[in-house]
């Protein structure tokens, strides 16, 4: 059939791409090497329009990652959309998203930036609203208008640039350093990282973009939309000042510990898997604004392994349950998904940082070098509590899925043998396990000795243990301790929305909003503008038509009216 075609193409197609990525990225970083291709579109006297594309070992193997993960993704859509009856259009749309990324990864160019840039919030827009339901337009709308602001803030840094006569800020970066207007450009260009990443306060898009189908959510909390911010961060990072680094560290701490806590009280397991994506990015965000750029790319990578493996994983869940994401109606599915159910505690572990497994190898190596950095016992609070967090709602959302009773509707189409499906989820597997140790080799080449002593060393541990048996008592609350969240909602609410972030910035925004252009169009657009405007224009007109029409009408009562005017002037001027 014609979509197996399309799939099977796609999949081949960017997997042997992504397989030519990693060896010439491997081959750039052995040999550190980078290339700057320029491409002149067009000359007009003497005048150029030039593309310029960077190559280097961080774009490649980065382009590798995302070629990677998108081809076992719609390979994996293969199985997941199989009803859709317009599948073919859902994989053109991915592979746009796909190309967009490419295009924003390997530019050293801001306006050729903003054509990815922008080419990801269309294509995410149109994914989110695949459905096309009243929930999705609403998810789709609110990520748009969210991500404009990052996208404002990215034309205002190409305005500027004017100034330098280049837009290649790679250029820049280094001669600049100290200028204020290369400070300026770094504030604008945090603004927009933070936006697409969904730092606070704009975290409430990320859980609502949860509306698209499985395979998205897979590639976009993966290694496309809101990895774009960070990498956009790691580019720009020789320019960020103290003052700069602090602010940074301060929001990116905020989102890893609220997301964490929200996980902890959240139902939907997409949503889970979606807050802990928010928490990684503020801990990537977070490290970045401690100066180590290139342990927050290496975790950029390894967490975009173990989390695509876990979206597919909730996608089969999902799909075995009737598309029922509540995880209070799961229990003991190893019974019913072994493999699948393997393959989330695998991703599940390697998230909270399991010796050996991906996530260790950058987690572990992040939770170590803060002690070694410039930063104050609340930030080092902020990372320790945040990490318990995350071992928490993984141990929380292992115990009401895997454990505990039968609590299914239907046993019925509980199914896991799709050849497509584990292919695509043994390919992550294997890269779940194995990828960290792989990328830990590359990316740092020459091993990094930390001396602690020994309680900061057994920290992380410890942390995680305590994490893990929090997450364990919160699964086995008694009724009063349930009675006692009840009576204390307004905090079990606070906890669990996000610091109440969708309410402020999304209910808290429309309203007013929609009541001013209400009061404008009444008052404004239907009142005065008609009134002094088109309908008093023609009011005007209508009654001057209406006294021509009248003149036109009385021509001997106007003739004689004038021979009386005439007669009576010409005997006031005789007279005087």
């Amino acid at each position: 059939m014609m979509y197996l075609s399309i799939c099977f193409i796609s999949f081949v197609f960017l997997f042997f791409m992504s397989i030519c990525m990693f060896i010439i990225g491997f081959y750039f970083s052995l040999n550190d090497l980078s290339y700057f291709v320029e491409w002149e579109l067009i000359s007009l006297n003497s005048s150029m329009i030039v593309m310029t594309l960077l190559f280097d070992w961080m774009s490649m193997i980065f382009m590798g990652f995302v070629l990677f993960i998108s081809s076992l993704v719609i390979l994996y859509s293969n199985y997941h959309m199989s009803g859709d009856l317009n599948i073919n259009r859902f994989i053109f749309l991915v592979l746009m998203f796909v190309m967009s990324m490419m295009f924003m990864i390997i530019s050293p160019n801001v306006i050729s930036i903003l054509l990815g840039w922008d080419g990801l919030g269309l294509a995410s827009y149109c994914l989110v609203i695949y459905y096309q339901n009243v929930k999705s337009y609403n998810a789709g709308m609110l990520t748009a208008l969210s991500n404009r602001i990052g996208d404002v803030s990215l034309l205002m840094v190409i305005a500027w640039m004017m100034n330098f006569g280049s837009w290649n800020y790679i250029y820049y970066l280094e001669c600049f350093k100290n200028s204020w207007e290369m400070e300026l450009i770094s504030y604008l260009i945090v603004l927009s990282a933070v936006t697409k990443s969904a730092q606070i306060p704009f975290s409430a898009w990320l859980p609502a973009a949860m509306a698209a189908p499985t395979p998205v959510s897979a590639l976009v909390h993966s290694s496309t939309l809101v990895t774009a911010g960070v990498y956009l961060l790691i580019r720009f990072s020789p320019l960020f000042g103290d003052y700069l680094n602090m602010m940074l560290l301060l929001i990116s701490g905020l989102t890893m510990f609220m997301a964490g806590l929200g996980a902890n009280f959240e139902y939907d397991l997409k949503k889970i898997i979606a807050l802990s994506t928010l928490s990684q990015l503020g801990l990537m965000m977070s490290i970045l604004s401690v100066g180590l750029a290139d342990l927050a790319y290496f975790h950029l990578l390894t967490h975009a392994l173990f989390k695509a493996l876990l979206f597919m994983c909730a996608g089969v869940v999902i799909h075995g349950m009737s598309d029922c994401q509540d995880i209070r109606f799961m229990g003991n599915m190893t019974f019913q998904m072994p493999f699948t159910c393997s393959c989330l505690m695998v991703s599940n572990f390697a998230l909270c940082g399991m010796p050996f497994l991906a996530g260790f190898y950058s987690s572990d190596l992040i939770l170590e070098l803060v002690f070694l950095s410039y930063v104050n016992i609340f930030s080092i609070f902020l990372f320790f509590f945040s990490t318990g967090l995350t071992v928490c709602y993984s141990f929380r959302l292992f115990y009401y899925a895997m454990c505990g009773d039968y609590n299914f509707n239907s046993f019925g189409s509980l199914s896991e043998f799709n050849l497509d499906m584990i292919l695509s989820m043994c390919s992550l597997l294997f890269m779940a396990v194995v990828g960290g140790s792989l990328l830990s080799w590359v990316i740092f080449p020459i091993p990094i000795l930390i001396n602690l002593p020994l309680y900061f060393k057994l920290m992380a541990l410890v942390v995680s243990f305590m994490g893990g048996w929090l997450g364990y008592m919160m699964c086995n609350l008694n009724f009063s301790a349930i009675l006692f969240s009840i009576t204390n909602s307004t905090i079990s609410e606070f906890m669990g929305s996000m610091w109440f972030m969708p309410y402020i910035f999304t209910y808290g925004v429309s309203p007013y909003s929609m009541l001013l252009g209400y009061d404008s169009f009444k008052y404004c657009d239907s009142g005065w503008n008609e009134y002094i405007g088109g309908q008093g224009m023609f009011m005007m007109f209508m009654y001057l038509g209406s006294i021509n029409q009248w003149w036109q009408y009385n021509n001997l009562g106007v003739f004689f009216i004038f021979f009386c005017c005439e007669l009576f002037l010409l005997l006031w001027l005789n007279f005087t």
